[in-house]
């Protein structure tokens, strides 16, 4: 079977069975003798799973890190993809675009095959000093199959301690700063140790979703989502590491970033000096 034969049937039917309110207008269903119903009775069991995903949502967070793995969480059949706040208020994030939680803390399910959390700037430092975020990351990190983030997103992650030991990544401006946290800073796009899934800045989050639909489906089933994304990235400007982009916009760019640098220095550690 080839993946652009999938492409319809996944996306239609991962609507159908992840939607949580009745409320949202869904496609009609569709008749038996429809090739793309005839497509899904010969889709393999493993695709379709009921994965429990929480991502993280907070004031001032950056919206692409959400919203390119949220695009492929939400494309795996039968998953649950619960955006979570403290409270349901929508969240401004830092380029302005309004995000509606779905879940509060409390209301979330206490055991995820997925737990996420975006990175940011001003608005991550505080993430990362909020004693209710890092409670409720203890706790459900404690019991999640996947640890993930995006970004400064590990930085958050290893505030709540769950990065000690482990091999993470982050933003190239903050990846040092993981050692704080107990962590092994590695300088790679997405960097996967044990349950324990990190993305460097901001775009790796989609690098960092693929990678995890084809960790819980197949091969396959990820080429049907990129292909579904048209996923085949060729940037007209090729700078995006401190090595492509040069010493001089690097400096630039890392002169813009030292108050951010020296606000995460002020995030505790927990359980170290």
């Amino acid at each position: 079977m080839r993946a652009s034969d999938l492409l319809l049937p996944l996306l239609l039917l991962s609507a159908v069975m992840t939607a949580e309110e009745p409320a949202v207008r869904l496609p009609p269903p569709m008749p038996p003798d429809c090739p793309h119903h005839q497509v899904m009775q010969t889709m393999p069991p493993t695709w379709v799973g009921s994965e429990q995903i929480a991502m993280v949502v907070y004031p001032g967070m950056t919206a692409l890190d959400l919203t390119g793995p949220q695009y492929m969480f939400a494309g795996l059949m039968g998953a649950q993809v619960h955006l979570v706040a403290e409270s349901l208020i929508p969240v401004m994030t830092d380029t302005g675009v309004i995000i509606t939680p779905t879940k509060t803390f409390e209301t979330c399910p206490r055991d995820l095959d997925i737990l996420f959390v975006p990175g940011g700037s001003r608005g991550t430092v505080e993430a990362a000093k909020d004693p209710r975020v890092l409670a409720f990351l203890r706790d459900r990190g404690s019991r999640a199959k996947l640890v993930t983030s995006v970004c400064t997103g590990s930085m958050v992650l290893g505030a709540a301690g769950l990065l000690e030991g482990y091999q993470a990544t982050s933003h190239w401006v903050t990846r040092d700063l993981l050692t704080r946290f107990g962590a092994v800073p590695v300088d790679a796009r997405v960097v996967v140790d044990r349950n324990r899934i990190t993305g460097a800045g901001v775009s790796a989050g989609i690098d960092l979703g693929v990678l995890i639909v084809r960790r819980l489906r197949d091969e396959e089933y990820a080429k049907a989502m990129c292909l579904l994304a048209e996923y085949a990235p060729e940037p007209p400007v090729v700078a995006g590491t401190p090595a492509q982009a040069g010493p001089v916009t690097t400096k630039i760019m890392s002169d813009m970033c030292v108050g951010l640098r020296e606000a995460f220095l002020t995030v505790p550690t927990p359980g170290r000096p």
